[in-house]
């Protein structure tokens, strides 16, 4: 990849909205500090539109990927579940095109970051499954949608001793803040669960097969712990 940046290139999916608010017309998201915390990192971020039969083309851009959360959900058929939760709502164009980035950066052992909604998209690409609907499948769950504001502690997680996410943080506990309704149910044949909530909510996996595949379910670039701009180092570090 021809660059002239000295920084590591991160990729970071958007979003994408419906008419209105910002726009008459469909249009694309991304909240500021998702880039912020790249780029304190030491990363140049590069925002990423939805066009999966672009994926290959895209990757030979990047030096790492970062898929971002929002409000929507995986499709269940995706993991292998014939049935959908009333509360499922799904982008298929977003999901589709990040599909195809997480595959691809996969196949190439690029650095891969998942943040919430990516750390779930991520365990499917690795061969898990997902709850779809905590409150549902796990009796007195804590409140994953939290009320107070996501720059603000949710609930504390407990760090796997051993794992990757362990060896960044340097710490067995981090607390984090909260903003989902799914969670990630098995992480995968190549894949473990690195952190979870007082619930036994996952919190965090990674791949055993590649050298940096990290999802985490809470959002890092808040940097609310000590340990999210850990997060972030290391995954630049990776590039290197």
């Amino acid at each position: 990849m021809a660059s002239k940046s000295s920084r590591p290139i991160v990729g970071i999916t958007l979003d994408s909205e419906s008419p209105g608010g910002y726009s008459r017309y469909p249009w694309y998201a991304l909240r500021e500090n998702y880039a912020g915390a790249i780029e304190a990192a030491g990363g140049l971020p590069l925002a990423l539109p939805h066009a999966p039969a672009l994926a290959e083309e895209t990757l030979d851009l990047i030096n790492a990927l970062v898929i971002t959360g929002g409000n929507f959900d995986v499709d269940p058929a995706m993991y292998g579940d014939a049935s959908r939760h009333q509360t499922v709502t799904l982008k298929e164009g977003r999901t589709e095109a990040e599909f195809a980035l997480v595959r691809g950066a996969l196949a190439r052992n690029m650095p891969i970051l998942g943040i919430c909604g990516g750390q779930q998209l991520l365990a499917v690409a690795l061969g898990g499954t997902l709850i779809q609907h905590i409150p549902d499948a796990i009796a007195n769950a804590l409140e994953h949608e939290q009320l107070n504001p996501r720059h603000e502690p949710g609930h504390d997680i407990a760090v796997v001793p051993g794992s990757l996410l362990h060896r960044i943080v340097g710490a067995e506990r981090m607390a984090v803040n909260s903003a989902h309704h799914q969670a990630v149910r098995a992480a995968g044949p190549n894949a473990l669960i690195s952190a979870t909530a007082p619930d036994g909510v996952v919190e965090a996996i990674e791949s055993t097969a590649h050298p940096f595949a990290l999802g985490v379910q809470w959002h890092p670039e808040f940097l609310i712990d000590q340990g999210d701009a850990k997060i972030f180092a290391a995954f630049l570090a990776a590039t290197r």
